[in-house]
């Protein structure tokens, strides 16, 4: 019985810092995708690229096309009159989804999808965003 309790206790404790390593790791993935709305708000665009993972980068080389990508095909992440994080869902140890939902500079309701990866260095970077049209703002 006791042997079974001391199980039971130390099974308990790993799920709780398995739990505790899974919400530090959304939350350095919230903070990359506010860093880099925050640089697009402040038309920082080197800050904002900063973010970007290498597969991003690949496409877009350089800041100019970059944001010129983001300016023409993401105008309510560009300039959202205001943001808030949805649901999230950690799809392996090392990548995140992350839904933003977002009130564009035309007063109406926005979806993003973010999908960010754990890089060698130990930082997330945004390898992607989708972004629709949205009814609500509901989570």
């Amino acid at each position: 019985m006791r042997r079974s309790l001391l199980a039971f206790a130390v099974a308990q404790l790993l799920l709780a810092s398995a739990a505790l390593a899974g919400d530090a790791e959304i939350k350095a993935a919230q903070t990359v995708i506010d860093g880099q709305l925050k640089a697009f708000i402040a038309n920082d665009g080197v800050a904002a690229y900063s973010f970007a993972a290498p597969n991003v980068k690949r496409i877009f080389p350089t800041v100019d096309t970059f944001m010129s990508m983001v300016t023409n095909g993401y105008a309510p992440v560009r300039k959202p009159q205001s943001y808030s994080f949805g649901k999230v869902e950690q799809t392996g140890p090392s990548s995140i989804i992350q839904q933003v939902l977002i009130v564009g500079p035309d007063g109406k309701d926005y979806e993003a999808v973010y999908t960010l990866e754990l890089q060698p260095d130990g930082s997330f970077k945004i390898t992607g965003c989708s972004l629709r049209g949205s009814n609500s703002l509901g989570a």
